[in-house]
């Protein structure tokens, strides 16, 4: 104790008391953070529905303000997340720090946690964007833009992988990464509430039990219903062009191709309500053995590519676009394109809003889901084994599925077998039509059969993990609780986010809205970046002195921070 004493730091801060209801409805969430939070998402849902022009023409003004005003924002903090993250990993004495006790072991082992951070993070993205990114790079990029290759062309194919990487790529993970680490860190080692606001306690202290804190973590459970809703949508729109792949229907589509209401409606409430059902399972049976579910159907579908796809094309434009990525990487994370008068300039700043700025956003919204439900499946890791195995595993997962799925679609129509019949279908469809294309009638209806079920997996373990991931933010960090009733409530509010606006809007209404969700939380992000680097800095000049660094070790009553 004198040696503590005499420290010139002391002890981290390791209690944080959030008040919560001790009895009623909400018995063990906080009043102050689940009314709010669900009233925003109530008017935002009564809003889309009962006044759908005013909305629609009002977030459509917000969304072309912020886009234009944040961006330079976004591109500059997406890639200061991911130096924070590479940082603490490859400093010896800070990525051997555990996110825990001293000799605590992992929970789950490496096969499942992988399994829960790809299908958590990005599974139902790869399905769409894994033949749609590569496809529309391939006809316009910046490189197309400003006339170095044609569109469409052999000469296209590498800058298309150049942008495809570049968005799914560590930026993604980074992101995730930043966030999850920042919470599991003060939560695992210091014993802090597994929520939004503890992350924060480096900066601020003790002050986040109150208001302060509460107005955080309402920021983190809107912008996780909004995030996720996107990634919603755009499962829905592809579960319901499988649905139709499959003859089941022509009530299924609308004339011009997109998912009828009544297709919407009988998805969601076949996936959302297998999705609550999973929730209310927990993380360690529902999520963890879909997530097992979705790896080995992921697989299987990514050995069938390589094997009558386009497989040594794929693994040539891998082998090409890690190498381009890497070379590339720091430049193209900076790159802001200034506009001007000219046309091409326009082009490339309307090209990076498009894509760019709206990756960086999604990232960021989805990032305190994502974020949360890595921190809550990533105890007894080594802050090293934590960055790399988030960021890099994932991210290459994610080049694979794009390459070999992507570059099977792009080959087709380059050797002319296609005959544009990718090209020209929606995104939603283009991985059935590659499919179509690839394998005789019957068998492309087997595989097809294969995606939406893998589709189905995908959806149902995202939401499940959101509404279980809200569900512990309201309630203060409690990771198992046996308030059903609000696991219920999430999952109608998201299904109702999601159905509203696909109706209403289609996906680019939930994209907009998504966007100025993100907002707010992109600045929470940043302090959580500055107070992940306190903490762990803190921590290393803590041992260095003989000072407890976890909440083990520390006095009964700690010192500020």
């Amino acid at each position: 104790m004198d040696q503590q004493s005499d420290a010139p730091i002391a002890p981290p801060i390791v209690e944080l008391p959030i008040r919560t209801a001790e009895r009623g409805f909400y018995d063990g969430f906080s009043r102050a953070v689940t009314i709010p939070s669900k009233i925003i998402v109530s008017l935002l849902i009564m809003w889309a529905i009962f006044f759908p022009v005013s909305a629609n023409e009002t977030l459509t003004a917000a969304n072309s303000t912020i886009i234009a005003s944040f961006a330079g924002w976004y591109v500059y903090l997406v890639a200061a997340l991911i130096a924070v993250c590479f940082l603490v990993a490859v400093i010896p004495q800070s990525g051997r720090l555990r996110i825990g006790a001293a000799d605590e072991q992992p929970e789950f082992g490496r096969f499942s946690w992988f399994a829960m951070l790809f299908g958590a993070g990005i599974g139902i993205g790869m399905l769409t964007y894994s033949t749609g990114e590569p496809m529309a790079h391939f006809s316009n990029n910046p490189e197309i833009i400003r006339g170095a290759v044609a569109g469409e062309t052999a000469e296209a194919v590498r800058s298309a992988y150049l942008y495809t990487f570049l968005h799914w790529g560590f930026a993604a993970w980074g992101c995730y990464a930043l966030v999850g680490l920042s919470i599991a860190y003060v939560s695992y080692r210091r014993g802090l509430p597994l929520t939004i606001r503890s992350a924060l306690v480096p900066l601020f202290g003790r002050i986040l039990s109150g208001a302060a804190g509460h107005l955080v973590d309402v920021v983190a459970v809107v912008a996780t219903i909004l995030g996720v809703a996107v990634t919603m949508g755009l499962g829905v729109e592809q579960f319901v062009a499988g649905l139709a792949r499959l003859g089941l229907g022509d009530w299924l589509l609308d004339a011009d191709g997109s998912s009828s209401a009544a297709a919407v409606i009988v998805a969601l409430l076949v996936l959302v309500g297998a999705s609550t059902i999973s929730a209310l399972s927990g993380v360690g049976r529902g999520i963890k053995w879909l997530s097992n579910l979705n790896m080995a159907l992921s697989f299987m579908l990514l050995a069938l590519f390589a094997i009558v796809g386009s497989g040594l094309f794929g693994l040539e434009l891998l082998g090409v676009g890690i190498y381009d990525y890497l070379r590339t990487l720091i430049p193209a994370s900076l790159t802001l394109y200034p506009g001007g008068e000219t046309e091409v300039s326009q082009a490339l700043v309307q090209w990076q809003l498009d894509w760019s700025v709206f990756y960086w956003a999604w990232w960021i919204a989805f990032a305190p889901f994502v974020g949360m439900f890595i921190a809550r499946i990533s105890r007894g890791r080594t802050v090293r084994e934590y960055v790399f195995g988030v960021i890099l595993v994932p991210s290459l997962m994610c080049f694979v599925w794009m390459t070999l799925v992507g570059g099977t679609a792009i080959d087709l129509e380059l050797s002319g077998q296609a005959g544009g019949r990718i090209l020209e279908t929606g995104m939603s469809d283009q991985l059935y039509a590659t499919l179509a294309v690839l394998l005789d009638p019957a068998m492309a209806s087997i595989v097809s059969g294969l995606v939406v079920i893998l589709l189905m997996t995908y959806l149902v373990t995202s939401a499940d993990s959101a509404i279980l991931i809200v569900n512990t933010i309201n309630g203060a960090g409690e990771t198992e609780g046996e308030r059903r009733h609000h696991i219920i409530f999430w999952g109608a509010a998201l299904a109702f986010v999601v159905g509203s606006m696909l109706i209403l809007g289609g996906i680019d209404a939930i994209r907009i809205t998504m966007i100025i969700g993100a907002l707010p939380f992109s600045f929470v992000v940043a302090l959580m970046a500055i107070a992940i680097l306190k903490a762990i800095f803190f921590d290393l000049i803590r041992k260095r002195h003989g000072v407890p660094t976890t909440s083990e070790g520390c006095a009964a009553l700690p010192s500020s921070e």
